[in-house]
């Protein structure tokens, strides 16, 4: 084999199309853009227009709305906490909070704090810091004789007026 021989599959690279290059080339004259009007140009197209009949988009009714103001919360439940200081990942010992979490890889990102759900149940006494947690989630902590302490949720914009 030489360095000469190499080559590429045959069909494997196609040139591409030329357009507006005359009648021959078979994409002569429009181009393959059809007739005259807007859509003939470049950079302009009616989206969504379905040639005068109402667009889907507004045959739909509107529904629901989006709260600027929601908090995304990391949830957690207590298998995977019991799993993680099993694992020794988690000290029993110390204070179990977003950092401590994230820094054990038990979640990925803290978002806008993290809340303890009820799945599962704790054998070691662990104090919880935490910016949300449900009733049953609570009890199986005081069950194993632990505490919850629930933290302010951090707020989204700081410095925004209502």
């Amino acid at each position: 084999m030489k360095l000469s021989d190499i080559a590429d599959n045959a069909g494997s690279r196609k040139k591409r199309m030329r357009v507006g290059r005359g009648i021959g080339s078979g994409k002569g004259k429009q181009a393959g853009r059809g007739g005259k009007g807007q859509t003939a140009r470049s950079g302009v197209r009616i989206k969504g227009f379905e040639g005068g009949q109402m667009p889907l988009h507004r045959r739909l009714p509107k529904r629901g709305f989006n709260n600027i103001f929601r908090l995304e919360f990391a949830e957690i439940n207590l298998d995977r906490i019991q799993d993680a200081v099993d694992a020794k990942l988690l000290d029993a010992k110390a204070t179990i909070n977003a950092e401590s979490l994230v820094k054990a890889r038990v979640i990925r990102r803290a978002r806008d704090g993290v809340r303890l759900l009820g799945r599962g149940e704790l054998k070691v006494k662990l104090n919880i810091e935490v910016h949300g947690a449900s009733k049953p989630a609570i009890a199986a902590v005081e069950k194993a004789g632990g505490t919850v302490k629930i933290l302010a949720p951090a707020k989204k914009d700081e410095g925004e007026a209502a």
